[in-house]
């Protein structure tokens, strides 16, 4: 049996009688709508009721799913801890859940490449049920209680793991034969208004439009072209949440409907109700987007720089064959057009990969460390692939589906201040004592020099409190 039904809800506290005092009565339409929610899920008596709250747990490479029997909560942090919940869990759905998530490397789902799926149980800091939780359930409460839950958090991993992460759910609730409902808990931009409590940004309220429109139309597929740096600018909060819905949805008939939509506070409420019917194959978004994205990805690899088609073959010669490639695998006719340079010039390099629109390994050096570009191209894009901290190693499943751009540093400058940096033409290196960070120009999402530089600093350790010296340069960006 799959999923019943699907509701996408926001988590203001304000909308409870008992937080808002009144000031709930501002937001209307969003009360009335979470209402019909909270009837429809009512009629369709589920056992259970899976929530996605980016208020659970969070890590950057996982999704945690809430272990154990049972969780309370109230909320006692908005100043009503007489609102309160004991909820019991669906331990059979949960360990079904972890199972699909521990067999997903065996060639079933689209994440065949890695040895098991990132989420599970484990990593629990605050078994307290969280306001994005609750909230939900405030609502569903009053109209039925005949159900268990299951709470899953959101992660810093891509657009498309969340939507495998919604696809593995639903694999659990028809081999369980759960009757469930899909509550995707989340708020949209917290920067509608310059009166907010978050300010204003223009990407505010191009969010709440496209995302209505996205959701209130059931085409789920877009979800998955919202680009990081965008959704970050936007601040918004439960992107990934709908993402993981959309998921659990997949391969089924959606009749989609827009609710409301409101912002009376600075921060935008949306809610949508999705009417879920049989199997329809056109609706397998991923499966679908994957293939426009890898069509486009293999003509953009036929067009690559020689630059990037050297970091590429290294890469993947690494990873295949366990080889490091040499000058000798260069002399066949696939590399004359290697300009001579590549072999006489010394300088710094960074390979960049990226997957899904999301970064997947950066690796470079500030001056050379090899007694040539090619040689440092190589070197640098096997570690990119293999040795970036922040990420797994890159499996041979994942190689059609990189992209990679290569940048060759001329030689840093000192710089007596900022006033001497511009984002787009310049990367950045801070230094104070042995920590050192660089940052390279022209990135998306870095527009302005205190930016650059702050996030240089994050990357260095190098507190607010501690002086640093800068240093410019110019870099040659090959794609």
């Amino acid at each position: 049996m799959p999923i019943l039904g699907a509701f996408m809800v926001p988590h203001p506290p304000i909308i409870l009688p008992e937080v808002g005092h009144g000031e709930e009565e501002n937001i209307k339409a969003t009360t009335q709508a979470y209402m019909q929610v909270a009837q429809e899920i009512a009629e369709l008596k589920p056992d259970t009721i899976i929530i996605s709250s980016p208020h659970s747990i969070m890590y950057s490479d996982y999704f945690h799913i809430s272990p154990g029997k049972r969780a309370t909560g109230n909320m006692g942090r908005f100043n009503a801890s007489e609102v309160s919940f004991d909820e019991e869990y669906d331990t059979e759905l949960v360990d079904e859940i972890c199972r699909i998530c521990d067999g997903y490397g065996n060639g079933d789902g689209e994440a065949a490449n890695i040895q098991e799926f990132p989420a599970g149980t484990l990593g629990e800091r605050d078994s307290s049920l969280d306001h994005g939780t609750m909230i939900p359930l405030y609502f569903i409460r009053q109209f039925y209680g005949t159900f268990k839950i299951v709470r899953i958090g959101l992660s810093g991993l891509s657009l498309p793991m969340h939507y495998e992460m919604g696809q593995i759910i639903q694999k659990a609730v028809i081999s369980t034969n759960k009757r469930a409902v899909y509550v995707a808990s989340g708020d949209l931009s917290h920067k509608m208004k310059k009166e907010g409590p978050y300010g204003y940004a223009k990407e505010g309220p191009e969010y709440d439009e496209r995302i209505m429109e996205v959701c209130g139309s059931g085409d789920f597929e877009k979800l998955l072209d919202f680009d990081d740096v965008f959704c970050e600018k936007a601040a918004e909060c439960g992107h990934r949440s709908f993402v993981m819905m959309a998921g659990a949805l997949d391969g089924l008939d959606v009749k989609a409907q827009k609710l409301s939509h409101e912002a009376t506070f600075g921060v935008g409420y949306g809610i949508c109700r999705f009417e879920v019917g049989g199997t329809n194959d056109n609706r397998r978004f991923l499966k679908s987007w994957r293939a426009a994205k890898t069509a486009l990805l293999k003509q953009k690899q036929a067009d690559e720089d020689p630059y990037v088609r050297l970091a590429r073959f290294s890469l993947e010669s690494y990873i295949t064959m366990g080889k490091r490639i040499t000058r000798k695998d260069l002399e066949d006719d696939r590399w004359k057009d290697l300009p001579e340079e590549i072999f006489k010039q010394k300088a710094g390099a960074f390979v960049s990969i990226h997957k899904d629109g999301a970064l997947r390994g950066c690796i470079g050096t500030i001056l050379p460390t090899c007694r040539c570009v090619a040689d440092e191209i190589m070197q640098n894009a096997i570690s990119a692939g293999t040795n970036d901290p922040r990420f797994p190693m890159i499996g041979e499943n994942e190689l059609d589906s990189l992209e990679m751009s290569v940048d060759v540093l001329d030689e840093p400058e000192p710089i007596d201040g900022p006033d001497q940096l511009d984002v787009k033409r310049y990367g950045v290196i801070v230094t104070c004592g042995r920590k050192r960070g660089l940052l390279l120009p022209n990135l998306d999402g870095v527009d302005t020099i205190p930016e650059q530089i702050e996030i240089a600093c994050r990357k260095a350790g190098i507190r607010d409190d501690e002086e640093y010296s800068l240093e410019r340069f110019e870099v040659i960006r090959h794609n």
